[in-house]
């Protein structure tokens, strides 16, 4: 199971999505039980999609994200494709859905 990569500023989250041309970005707090619940079972999720480029935000130590991204709960979890948001799950995430939509776009898009 990969890790995400860390993003630490703004700055950083609009670089990783705009050079990734599928960019999936999990936004969550250090006190967030649901979070760190979810987290690896994102993860492993994610391992099927080789081509998705994926980044973990604390949007304690990132608060401008939430503005910028309009979060008003955690979990969030968004895919960029091209820089155009797709999917976007907030609070409760249901998995299997999650990877059906992600499984759509991500062959679409390959397909193309």
């Amino acid at each position: 199971m990969e890790e995400f990569e860390r993003v630490r500023t703004l700055d950083h989250v609009e670089t990783f999505i705009a050079e990734n041309r599928f960019a999936f970005l999990y936004f969550s707090r250090p006190n967030c039980s649901v979070c760190h619940g979810l987290l690896p079972q994102v993860q492993q999720l994610m391992d099927s999609y080789p081509q998705i480029k994926s980044a973990h935000i604390n949007v304690e130590e990132v608060q401008e994200v939430a503005g910028r991204f309009s979060i008003f709960t955690i979990p969030v979890l968004l895919l960029f494709v091209d820089g155009r948001e797709y999917i976007r799950e907030a609070r409760i995430v249901h998995l299997d859905l999650l990877e059906e939509k992600i499984r759509k776009i991500y062959e679409n898009v390959l397909e193309s």
